[in-house]
């Protein structure tokens, strides 16, 4: 079975924000191009933009050709799955609220078209007691029966590894 990882934005930031900066660590940013390139991991167009329109070394990295033809997932999104996802944050929502929530249901709904075969990388975690726009990925996740990992057990499952050795 393959399995498609769709990308939250926030796995990428915080992995270039803290342990695995683009020019520290550049085997995770060319692993992810890899794994890209070859259908496995994949980010929804909302969520690429999110990253994209950055003004940081990843906002960089995210604009190059090799990353954009790697890992932007070209499927449209379905607006009736956009729809159902964002109706789990709460009705009628602020223009405040709109913002808080982002571009999380694009990337809710593109794995929701095959949840059997798709699941969202997220670094957000469960936060059960939240409510409306504060709603986090896992939560909604788990509401709506999409399937989800933090970034630590998706490098684990897909063994990403540096290769350095005494």
């Amino acid at each position: 079975m393959i399995v498609l990882y769709l990308i939250d934005a926030s796995t990428l930031i915080t992995a270039h924000n803290t342990y695995y900066a683009l020019h520290r660590v550049p085997e995770f940013w060319e692993w992810l191009r890899h794994y890209g390139a070859l259908g496995t991991i994949k980010m929804p167009a909302a969520i690429y933009a999110e990253v994209e329109d950055g003004n940081d070394a990843l906002a960089e990295w995210m604009a190059k050709a090799a990353s954009k033809d790697a890992l932007l997932f070209g499927e449209a999104p379905v607006p009736a799955l956009v729809q159902a996802v964002s109706a789990l944050y709460g009705d009628d929502p602020s223009e405040e609220d709109i913002e808080t929530i982002g571009k999380d249901p694009f990337l809710i709904a593109a794995a929701l078209v095959d949840p059997n075969d798709r699941l969202v990388v997220t670094a957000e975690i469960s936060k059960p007691g939240r409510q409306g726009a504060n709603r986090h990925i896992p939560n909604i996740c788990g509401d709506i029966g999409v399937q989800w990992r933090s970034p630590v057990e998706f490098l684990n499952v897909l063994n990403f590894s540096t290769g350095w050795a005494d």
